[in-house]
């Protein structure tokens, strides 16, 4: 069928345009030695725009089958399907149960995918095993290269701290610098997070680091990690969006370390120490955050002893906070400017709605 097609657009001598109509064409459709009405160039781009779709479904590579694991799969097993789906990339599936995890998982490559059904997959990290549950990106100190289109959807982390000894990976080389959070996303792009929970990890529940763009992050729950359950650092134009995040010890998001241009969106923050840290995060879009039970703020602004380190430029648009210890909003440092509180909405905090170190360094509309 695709051979027909590419015989019957040719201008051969079998052609079904025939050159007595179209006249001797040379290389364009205007480069003609007879007149060609409207009518016949439109029927000839639909005809070679028809064919070059069917040569292109004939010559694109079929998309694999995804590999669907059994309840009994180990992580190393997991581990195994991932490196075998073929340079394409592909899918490995994973049904409901628990899948005891003693290494990282590791998605390191272009294109792949690892999918479960929801909350009832389950991955455990194994007694003493002090590792991250799940990495997309290289697992190196300094990746040396982006990784893309990567997707994780629809499982449990269960980070096991209470068994677990220490924050850091390895105690030396390799993997020393990458600390045992549930799902670490590290020097990746135009990839998706979406429907997972992160609890009860050694260090934080999800975070980016190292040059992440275009990441979009759906539905996560992520509640008692050591830490942060959300900490995002050197990540840029990333959608977060359907959060729930509560009883962290730190801060339900952490931002800082380059955290620009992204959008925090339709997120529930409760009972964290705090709603929301931030520093070195500019030109950032928060919508309709509800922060509420926090031990101290709920909103804390603040740089660091070091240039460009300020929080600038962000908007928050239809933010609430609610019964937190301290202000529901607190700005630190006079080097945080031009930010918007739009429509905001503050009762029951400790210490009040706004509080500045100077006047005036927040607008409220």
């Amino acid at each position: 069928m695709v051979k027909f097609f590419c015989e019957w657009t040719t201008l051969g001598t079998d052609t079904l345009m025939v050159r007595k109509r179209l006249g001797l064409m040379k290389t364009s459709l205007h480069d003609v030695r007879s007149p060609v009405t409207a009518n016949d160039i439109t029927g000839w781009v639909k005809l070679v725009f028809l064919a070059w779709c069917l040569v292109a479904a004939g010559t694109s590579p079929a998309k694999p089958m995804p590999i669907a694991l059994p309840a009994a799969a180990t992580g190393v097993e997991i581990q195994a399907a991932l490196d075998g789906l073929p340079a394409t990339g592909g899918e490995v599936i994973l049904p409901a149960g628990t899948f005891e995890v003693s290494e990282p998982i590791v998605l390191s490559r272009d294109n792949l995918t690892l999918r479960g059904t929801g909350e009832k997959t389950i991955l455990h990290l194994a007694d003493n095993a002090n590792c991250p549950v799940v990495i997309l990106g290289e697992p190196v100190n300094a990746p040396s290269r982006t990784i893309r289109h990567l997707r994780v959807a629809g499982f449990f982390v269960d980070g096991n701290r209470a068994h677990q000894q220490r924050e850091l990976w390895r105690l030396a080389g390799e993997g020393s610098e990458i600390r045992n959070n549930g799902l670490i996303v590290q020097s990746v792009s135009d990839s998706v997070v979406e429907n997972v929970t992160c609890a009860r990890c050694r260090s934080g529940g999800l975070v980016t680091t190292l040059g992440v763009q275009r990441l979009t992050v759906r539905n996560l729950t992520a509640f008692d990690n050591e830490f942060d359950g959300l900490a995002c650092y050197l990540t840029s134009d990333s959608l977060f969006t359907g959060l729930n995040l509560h009883n962290n010890p730190c801060a339900g998001i952490s931002l800082d370390l380059a955290f620009n241009h992204n959008i925090i969106s339709n997120a529930i923050l409760a009972a964290n120490d705090l709603g929301i840290f931030m520093r070195a995060s500019c030109e950032n879009q928060f919508y309709d955050v509800t922060i509420r039970d926090c031990l101290h703020h709920g909103v804390f602004m603040a740089h660091a002893e070091a240039p460009r380190t300020e929080c600038a430029d962000n908007a928050f648009t239809n933010l609430a906070a609610a019964n937190c210890g301290a202000a529901a909003f607190r700005v630190n440092n006079i080097t945080c400017t031009n930010n918007v509180l739009i429509r905001a909405r503050f009762e029951g905090n400790v210490h009040g709605g706004i509080s500045q170190v100077q006047p005036d360094l927040l607008t409220v509309r």
